[in-house]
């Protein structure tokens, strides 16, 4: 805009300068007002303020459009933080589905792993499946290996069938205790109390995957867990100790993310 109106002064003075000397010279024999180089001079001047003013205008309305552009964009992104808020706080259940499906894919391939491993199947020979407790009562045993027994557990996980799911987890881990999917059972044991929101069962169900197997794959979901039900057992302490240490031990990971974003809500929580 200033080299604009520098470009019209000096246009201006180019203007001015041969009437000026016009002017002068014949200033005596003609009034000013009547001068036709005078009403010239003056018409030039009108126009260069007008054109100067629609100039000055056309700026204010440029900014003005492009102040508007900003508020509407600023209110679409407010409007996508609000649906993806709603979506975040009604998405427990699908979160919930979604994770046990994408794991139950992680079962399939850690129960090919384990049979890889060339271990002898044991046969359930120490447990009576005839004795007086009824047989619906109780998740059903095959006769086979471990990897038969975790896959019947996992199913019935699978299926929302959590008590029976539990049962069988439980009875796995107590037969098969040495078995590679071990750390698994107890992991998934811990988890069907967690879906039935017992958190103060699933608890210490996640912390012996922590404490008995320091090594396992699912040491990070463990303690992704324990931190999640400390959070909601309000024991903020404990959660943000719990959390803080997936972020640090396992970075880049879906764990870590999910981490961070509980520990945000827990900066929020405590406020």
């Amino acid at each position: 805009m200033r080299w604009i109106t520098m470009a019209a002064a000096l246009r201006r003075s180019y203007l001015l300068a041969p009437v000026v000397v016009l002017a002068t010279a014949s200033c005596t024999s003609v009034p000013t007002t009547e001068d036709p180089i005078y009403l010239k001079l003056t018409d030039l001047e009108a126009r260069l303020i007008r054109i100067e003013r629609v100039m000055d205008n056309q700026s204010l309305i440029d900014l003005s459009s492009r102040v508007d552009l900003v508020q509407d964009q600023a209110q679409m992104l407010t409007g996508e933080v609000e649906t993806l808020r709603y979506e975040t706080d009604n998405g427990t259940d699908r979160q919930r589905q979604l994770y046990l499906d994408i794991d139950s894919r992680l079962q399939i391939l850690e129960v090919t792993q384990a049979q890889t491993a060339n271990l002898p199947p044991v046969a359930i020979t120490d447990l009576n499946l005839e004795d007086s407790e009824p047989f619906v009562s109780r998740p059903r045993v095959l006769q086979g290996s471990d990897q038969d027994n975790y896959r019947v557990a996992f199913d019935l996980l699978k299926n929302g069938r959590y008590v029976e799911s539990a049962q069988a987890f439980d009875q796995f881990l107590a037969v098969f205790p040495s078995s590679p999917l071990a750390d698994n059972a107890q992991y998934w044991l811990a988890e069907t109390y967690y879906v039935q929101r017992q958190f103060t069962t699933a608890l210490p169900t996640f912390r012996a995957v922590v404490d008995s197997y320091p090594d396992s794959s699912k040491l990070a979901d463990a303690l992704l867990k324990i931190g999640f039900c400390n959070f909601e057992l309000q024991q903020w302490d404990a959660a943000r100790v719990a959390l803080e240490r997936v972020a640090r031990e396992f970075p880049e990971t879906t764990a870590a993310r999910l981490a961070s974003q509980r520990l945000e809500r827990l900066t929020q929580e405590q406020g």
